[in-house]
């Protein structure tokens, strides 16, 4: 019940602190959010947006992966596409590219990251969600089932970690920035990589945890003995991006998986501008999980 208050009072805090698609620009009943050039759907009982990027390399005849990127806490689809910038790797990798749009919680959009709980803020089944968008998409373009892909910043990093958990039979690999992994775990079927980027002066969610949050370190970790991978690190340093950046690779994992974190040096709670080896944000996070199908490395 404490960590549940605690956590309760991470979203008010940070609201505080954040202050081929139909064309039509929609607003959902509460005003929370507005995204243009959305695709909708009925899920639940309730009306459901993302943005979908169908890059112009895509031409039908084979299979391409999906990637799923979910905005933080009070944030919307259209927003987070521009901050979170991956259409230009669609572009030259040939995936398709979703940005959800979470529902909304007293004027703020959300992510539920657990199956049911105290560490969800509301009733909105967003699995469910998350699951008739794959539905929906595959129905329309040639997708690789085995190449379903997720990843987010903040809130939308723990819904990265909730489908890990939840929804590993369609997802093959996971990406949180800034984010945290609730309490709450699945049944996870198969090995999972992970990659997790966070900077040590997040002052939303601590890189070394508490207020109810999990450590960076203690997330690994349970990667780490998940996976089954080498429990020593590779450790490699990059300054050359404006701040110092330690990327710590656990290998040969089942499936010859791997857990991977970008250590970003007195990095704040952001989808970080700076890059590692000429890597921004963006191109670490595809270049981790594109690696891999859900049977492990490809």
């Amino acid at each position: 019940m404490i960590q549940a208050r605690k956590k309760a009072l991470f979203f008010a805090i940070l609201l505080i602190t954040l202050g081929s698609c139909k064309n039509a620009e929609t607003n959902n009943s509460e005003s929370c959010y507005l995204n243009s050039n959305v695709k909708t759907l009925v899920h639940d009982g309730l009306n459901r947006e993302y943005l979908c990027y169908i890059p112009s390399s895509y031409d039908g005849t084979s299979a391409v992966p999906l990637m799923l990127n979910f905005h933080g806490f009070g944030g919307s689809a259209s927003d987070y596409m521009q901050e979170a910038d991956m259409r230009s790797l669609a572009e030259s990798e040939t995936f398709i590219l979703v940005y959800p749009q979470g529902s909304c919680l007293d004027g703020s959009s959300h992510w539920n990251a657990c199956s049911n709980g105290g560490d969800n803020k509301s009733d909105a089944d967003d699995f469910g969600f998350i699951e008739s968008i794959i539905n929906e998409i595959s129905s329309q373009y040639n997708i690789n089932m085995e190449r379903i892909y997720a990843a987010g910043y903040s809130n939308g990093g723990m819904m990265a970690y909730g489908l890990a958990n939840y929804k590993s039979d369609l997802i093959a690999a996971v990406a949180s920035v800034s984010g945290a992994m609730l309490d709450c775990t699945g049944a996870t079927n198969h090995p999972m990589p992970v990659v997790h980027l966070h900077g040590t002066s997040d002052a939303v969610i601590p890189y070394n945890g508490g207020n109810g949050w999990n450590s960076v370190q203690s997330t690994l970790d349970y990667w780490i003995n998940f996976n089954n991978t080498n429990i020593s690190p590779t450790i490699t340093v990059d300054n050359s991006g404006g701040i110092t950046i330690e990327h710590y690779v656990y290998d040969q994992g089942d499936g010859l998986v791997s857990v991977e974190h970008y250590k970003y040096i007195g990095g704040d709670h952001v989808w970080f501008n700076s890059t590692f080896q000429d890597q921004n944000t963006s191109a670490l996070v595809w270049n981790f999980v594109s690696r891999y199908d859900i049977n492990g490395l490809r």
